[in-house]
């Protein structure tokens, strides 16, 4: 840590590390109220730290550099987004009426692309969220009151289905349920 708060581009919360039993993930992720993502900057930075890791005997994997995020299409960004920001538990990226992001900067951002006509077909993706137990009946009101509606609770408590007004399919898992293993 102290190395890496030494390297120039570094400042108080950026870089993110997160230390796991497999190894140590350095996460450079540009907040800023006209962009979210990597910058030149930041590639640039997570040279210095492959480097410095290199120079402390540490392995470093260069090709894990990159970032994603989901892009949901949608006819009415608004009410779709709204939806999304409930269930996810997220905020809107200051500036941006179209961006999500995790405040504790731990998940995929959020982007709404503007539809120009209605999709007929049905989605091909749905996203799954995990909330533990006893949150699970906030968000889910959260989401229902946000515009969402309830495709299924047939799995409940262990999960539910629910759509934002779109017909975009999110499910809400639970971890930790009581009759849970």
């Amino acid at each position: 840590m102290t190395a890496l708060a030494e390297l120039p581009g570094t400042s108080p919360g950026n870089p993110d590390v997160d230390v796991r039993a497999d190894g140590v993930t350095v996460r450079l992720i540009t907040v800023e109220p006209d962009y979210y993502g990597l910058t030149e900057q930041s590639v640039e930075l997570a040279r210095a730290v492959s480097a410095t890791a290199a120079r402390l005997g540490f392995a470093a994997d260069p090709s894990a550099v990159g970032t994603a995020q989901v892009t949901v299409d949608a006819l009415d960004i608004p009410a779709v987004l709204a939806f999304w920001r409930a269930l996810l538990g997220y905020q809107n990226r200051s500036g941006s009426p179209e961006d999500l992001i995790d405040p504790r900067r731990r998940g995929a951002p959020f982007y709404f692309q503007q539809l120009d006509r209605p999709r007929t077909e049905r989605n091909c993706l749905h996203v799954d969220v995990w909330v533990p137990h006893d949150q699970a009946a906030a968000r889910i009101a959260a989401a229902l009151a946000a515009g969402g509606k309830l495709v299924s609770d047939e799995y409940a408590p262990g999960h539910w289905v629910l759509a934002d007004p779109e017909g975009n399919e999110a499910c809400v898992g639970v971890a930790g349920h009581p009759g849970q293993g």
